[in-house]
């Protein structure tokens, strides 16, 4: 296994993804292309890990997968470092063929959102202890994106969306979704938390029936 530092993030999203298109060898290795997107690649596959849950309907059993990739990438945020791969997977060749397609079709997909965020509020986004806060908070999403709920209705969607708000806050410097993030993981705690008490009291409710 390996472990790649992460540099400091500095470009739009779309830039990052131009930019890395523009210097694609014929072909290249899963290590490389990590190093060569730095924090910015691991965040930006970060965001792409929730599309699948930013609908109301859950996707059962794809959240826990996903879930624990995001989990890894956010202590790798905390700890300013690469997340550990199986050294057979970062040797995977890759080629420029099939990369450069979703790197394009990537980067106009993210002109939209740098539109959008811009570096503010710089004290959720700069600083050693910060950075290691927002990959701490970044893992807690991933964790309850792992939660158990099943098919009911935004259990998914609520962590993806805090997920997605962390990666773009800290990739772009924005305070503001930084915020977004905190608060989309303070609803899915409540909504959680409502959920198991939900249950809790069906279930005591049920045993009184039974026991009559």
């Amino acid at each position: 296994m390996t472990s790649t530092p992460l540099p400091e993030p500095q470009s739009q999203l779309s830039a990052t993804l131009r930019d890395l298109a523009t210097r694609l060898p014929e072909s290249l290795t899963v290590r490389e292309l990590m190093q060569a997107c730095g924090e910015q690649g691991l965040l930006l596959f970060c965001c792409i890990l929730t599309f699948p849950f930013l609908l109301p309907v859950s996707i059962p059993g794809v959240s826990t997968v996903f879930g624990a990739l995001i989990v890894f990438i956010g202590v790798g945020v905390m700890f300013n470092r690469g997340p550990w791969l199986p050294r057979k997977m970062m040797e995977k060749k890759l080629s420029r063929t099939s990369l450069l397609p979703a790197l394009e079709k990537g980067a106009s997909v993210f002109t939209k959102v740098d539109r959008l965020s811009k570096p503010r509020l710089l004290v959720l986004t700069h600083g050693a202890s910060t950075n290691r806060f927002n990959g701490f908070m970044l893992f807690v999403a991933g964790v309850l994106l792992m939660a158990p709920f099943g098919l009911v209705p935004f259990s998914n969607t609520l962590p993806a969306l805090a997920v997605l708000f962390f990666a773009i806050g800290i990739l772009q410097r924005d305070g503001y979704a930084i915020l977004l993030g905190h608060g989309m993981t303070v609803g899915t705690i409540a909504y959680f938390s409502v959920l198991i008490f939900g249950a809790i009291q069906g279930g005591k409710g049920l045993a009184g029936l039974i026991g009559r």
